[in-house]
């Protein structure tokens, strides 16, 4: 089937991260990759160091002048790649310091069509904390919205995308909307949404464990084994009677 190439694209810039990755290929590291990751596309045996400096200097020669431009280059690139590290090259190029203007709603489309399409937690974990969550901190009304959506969706790689989408807002975190998205999935038996769970529960019990600890306490018979230990993991001596000690919001 014919790969879609968006009309904005920039072939230079596409080429230049292209040409780079293939000439600092390592084939003795490619195999054991992709058996790592379990992965049906093959890799090329660069390391991620290898893939960031190759995207300074061909994000340096090539800059892209507007949104279209910038978003439909990487969605290019995603979409045509023959080798993993081009998708971790287009999801760098959406986090690139220079579009940080772009981080807007219109990005979200492209955001979402890299989850469902790259649906494994290597791609899915950085686009939900790192692209998906600032959004969500920016326009929290739209994106608690259809952070809500995704946690009931079909999709696998978009519910895992709402759990873990607060995973760096520490006491930022909307503890309403994180058990809102973990409600519909408590059952699923699913590893990556329970593992998903844990992650969420146990990224906000650096800033409050005794709120985990009473959350997992009431819902102890509803969560997963693994998600319970993955949410505790870090509150050591925390007491059951210090849970609660702060409130959700309104």
């Amino acid at each position: 089937m014919a790969v879609s190439t968006p009309p904005a694209a920039d072939a230079g810039l596409i080429g230049s991260v292209s040409e780079g990755l293939a000439a600092r290929a390592d084939p003795a590291k490619a195999t054991g990759m992709q058996a790592y990751m379990k992965s049906s596309m093959p890799y090329l045996g660069a390391t991620m160091p290898i893939v960031r400096a190759v995207c300074r200097d061909a994000f340096g020669r090539h800059p892209l002048d507007g949104f279209e431009r910038w978003r439909d280059t990487a969605l290019a690139m995603w979409r045509g790649a023959s080798h993993r590290e081009e998708r971790y090259a287009a999801i760098e190029l959406t986090g690139h310091r220079s579009y940080r203007e772009h981080q807007t709603l219109d990005a979200l489309p492209m955001y979402e069509e890299m989850v469902v399409t790259g649906a494994w937690w290597d791609y899915v974990d950085t686009i939900a904390i790192h692209r998906i969550g600032p959004l969500l901190k920016t326009h929290r009304r739209a994106m608690t919205r259809t952070m809500r959506a995704w946690s009931r969706d079909r999709d696998l790689w978009k519910r895992r995308s709402s759990i873990i989408s607060q995973v760096a807002f520490k006491e930022a975190t909307d503890l309403d909307l994180l058990y809102e998205c973990i409600e519909p999935n408590v059952d699923d038996r699913d590893f990556f949404i329970r593992k998903a769970i844990g992650w969420a529960l146990r990224a906000h019990a650096w800033t409050d464990p005794g709120e985990v600890v009473r959350y997992v306490t009431e819902n102890e018979g509803r969560l997963s084994p693994l998600s319970k230990r993955e949410a505790l993991k870090n509150v050591g001596r925390t007491s059951v009677g210090e849970a609660g000690t702060r409130r959700r919001k309104a």
